[in-house]
């Protein structure tokens, strides 16, 4: 009889994670078409984001500059795909979201990882854990710090 193979990519149960853990993800470049659907599909219609003319000759802020939320939106996926894949339940909210400093399409983001807190939810089985995530741009600058605060799976019994 052979046995169930081993499925890689799975997020980590609450128990396997400790105050003090450092984790980091691979990177993933933000480009024009992301900003653009993102923005598109929130409705984000600011000039910023929609007009390039308005950037070349009003704006400080030059280049095509992408939403924070949107690079929020793929923070979170990089985090989730690495340590949540299959044992994250719910997003329960930010205690904190500092954007420093702008994401351009072109830029690679990457984001660090580490472990605040963690607790044992009263249900017994499931767990609270608060991360705080800095994102990097490709040259290593913190582009946004957030502390998430998620429920996660227990190891099966």
């Amino acid at each position: 009889m052979t046995s169930a193979p081993i499925r890689l990519g799975r997020g980590f149960y609450w128990q396997e994670l400790t105050v003090g853990d450092r984790y980091s993800t691979y990177g993933r470049t933000i480009t024009s078409a992301d900003i653009s659907t993102f923005v598109g599909l929130a409705g984000m219609i600011e000039v910023l984001f929609t007009n390039v003319e308005y950037r070349k000759t009003e704006s400080t802020l030059k280049g095509e500059p992408s939403p924070g939320a949107l690079v929020l939106s793929v923070a979170e996926a990089l985090a989730l795909n690495a340590t949540a894949q299959e044992t994250g339940l719910a997003f329960l909210g930010l205690s904190t979201l500092d954007i420093k400093g702008p994401v351009q399409a072109g830029d690679t983001i990457d984001v660090e990882m580490e472990v605040l807190s963690v607790r044992q939810e009263s249900n017994g089985d499931r767990g609270l854990v608060r991360t705080r995530n800095t994102v990097r741009n490709q040259e290593g600058k913190t582009v946004m710090v957030y502390e998430p605060l998620r429920l996660m799976m227990g190891r099966p019994q």
